[in-house]
């Protein structure tokens, strides 16, 4: 029996998605989830942007569960699949203006509103600690 390529896309990315629900983060994966959580979401909500690019293995997943150890943390965290939940990331992207889409990313909200934002280029750029040091400076000042 063949698998088609869509079910071995999603056995392939189910460990990626798994990385980050495991840690407690929940995952967006329609339109209608974004819209009855993001928006409403009160206190301050984390929302990583998860992508298959090596950089989102090597340095954004690790670098959310590392900040996820700080004292400190989000009350809300969300997570939408770039590339397979296209519709709801799509949706996510409206409340991190003004950045443009890049995958993988992290975006911090605070009572809906953007309040800190890591994008792909700071994500390529820097290793999964310096990344969590990024999250947990953000979560000491927006989160307290």
């Amino acid at each position: 029996m063949s698998m088609s390529f869509d079910q071995y896309m999603r056995d392939m990315v189910q460990p990626m998605r798994d990385e980050l629900t495991a840690l407690g983060v929940q995952e967006l994966r329609t339109v209608e989830e974004v819209e009855a959580q993001l928006p409403t979401a009160k206190g301050t909500a984390l929302v990583v942007i998860n992508s298959v690019c090596g950089c989102a293995a090597g340095q954004c997943r690790p670098g959310v569960a590392q900040a996820l150890q700080h004292d400190i943390t989000p009350d809300h965290l969300f997570t939408v699949f770039a590339g397979q939940d296209k519709e709801a990331t799509a949706k996510a992207r409206e409340y991190f203006a003004p950045y443009p889409p890049s995958s993988p990313s992290i975006a911090l909200l605070k009572d809906g509103e953007l309040v800190h934002f890591i994008e792909r280029h700071q994500v390529e750029d820097r290793s999964a600690q310096q990344i969590a040091e990024d999250l947990t400076s953000a979560f000491d000042r927006f989160c307290r």
